[in-house]
């Protein structure tokens, strides 16, 4: 994964650290000892944050758990500065199934406060949260109270929150998932609203906050519709038939021929017409940046290798999941050993603007039907 690298493996699920997350636990370290002057309150203040992020991944195995009960995999769990992320290579297909996944996260934390309050409790220490936060508190006490409060916080009812997708779940019991998606979502940029004017006049993080739910409940969303629309629709319906293809001995040289010549910017490699790999955008102008070889470099020192091969007889929702997985932007289409075309995410979102088109002309044609015949009735009278 780009700007993150594998920290170990988990439960059978790898963990991904990205970049930032270091950068975090230096800035943490060098804040801690401004203030402190001491090494060991520097170290101290990377040892909180760690125990945090340690606490994020158990709450992330909380969802992948629960949804390997459904038959769900995780691909992979991946920390970052604000969080972790758990990768599901599928949402629940079931309302009860997606709330009981999005709750399974923060009763981890509800957990893990009560064992912390528990302990507490046996040692007679004071629990109160005002407690937590003076210097010198007992590392227990705030265990206890970082997890109510990440509790809390996933449980607001805005995307990417868990509390987005509980609402969802619950309103989808009662009416469509894209509907039930629209309405969440829009819950969830009031919530990014009133956070957003909460921060300006109080705590700039706040703003950060509403910046990132607005983005998700927007991101979520649009991708619900995008799945809603592609639904049942065959592999052909946005297949390119019509492509250029490259040898693997082909030099760099041929290829940015091809490229500069049409509008393909994604080739199949097929050496003697068998698919040996593919050579993307990306990757050219990439290997030709690094200078190795440059233009006279070949095909098969640049191109992509071992990429999953959609065949014809998939859906296009189950053909993109090997588009995500795979992070490649095009990938062949192959029946029996022969390419028959290929998958790209821009010639999807072409044929989804397409359908949008469509559908539009369709409404306003049926809006202008319909005031055509009120003019008529109201002539009439």
């Amino acid at each position: 994964m780009k700007w993150s690298h594998k920290l170990g493996r988990i439960a059978g699920i790898d963990l991904f650290v990205h970049v930032t997350f270091w950068l975090l636990l230096v800035w943490v370290a060098i804040s801690q000892y401004a203030r402190e002057r001491s090494v060991l309150g520097a170290l101290g203040g990377v040892g909180f944050v760690v125990t945090v992020f340690a606490t994020v991944v158990l709450h992330e195995l909380g969802h992948a758990m629960m949804a390997r009960r459904f038959g769900i995999r995780t691909k992979d769990i991946t920390l970052y500065p604000i969080g972790g992320i758990a990768r599901l290579e599928r949402m629940p297909d079931k309302p009860s199934e997606e709330l009981l996944v999005a709750l399974a996260g923060p009763m981890v934390n509800v957990v893990l406060a009560g064992l912390a309050f528990a302990a507490l409790a046996v040692l007679r220490r004071p629990m109160l949260p005002t407690s937590a936060f003076t210097a010198g508190a007992p590392f227990v006490l705030k265990l206890a109270w970082l997890n109510v409060t990440m509790a809390i916080f996933n449980l607001l009812p805005a995307f990417p929150m868990d509390g987005g997708r509980v609402l969802r779940a619950v309103l989808a019991m009662r009416t469509n998932y894209v509907q039930a998606t629209r309405t969440a979502a829009t819950v969830g940029r009031v919530m990014a609203l009133g956070l957003g004017l909460l921060g300006l006049m109080s705590n700039p993080m706040l703003v950060v906050v509403a910046i990132f739910v607005w983005t998700g409940a927007g991101a979520e969303a649009a991708e619900t519709q995008a799945k809603a629309a592609l639904a049942g629709l065959p592999i052909r319906a946005a297949m390119i038939t019509e492509f250029h293809v490259l040898s693997s001995r082909d030099t760099l040289a041929v290829a940015i021929e091809r490229l500069l010549s049409g509008s393909q910017t994604d080739f199949p490699v097929l050496d003697d017409t068998k698919l040996v790999g593919m050579l993307t955008h990306d990757d050219l102008l990439m290997a030709l940046a690094r200078a190795e070889g440059g233009k006279d470099a070949t095909v098969a020192s640049v191109m992509r290798r071992d990429l999953p091969l959609v065949d014809p007889s998939e859906t296009l929702e189950q053909a993109i999941a090997h588009l995500y997985e795979s992070e490649c932007p095009t990938l062949p289409v192959v029946r029996d050993g022969k390419v028959l075309g290929l998958l790209a995410l821009a010639h999807i979102g072409d044929l989804l603007m397409v359908q949008g088109a469509l559908r539009d002309h369709d409404a306003n044609e049926l809006l202008a039907r319909q005031t055509r015949a009120q003019l008529r009735g109201a002539a009439r009278g």
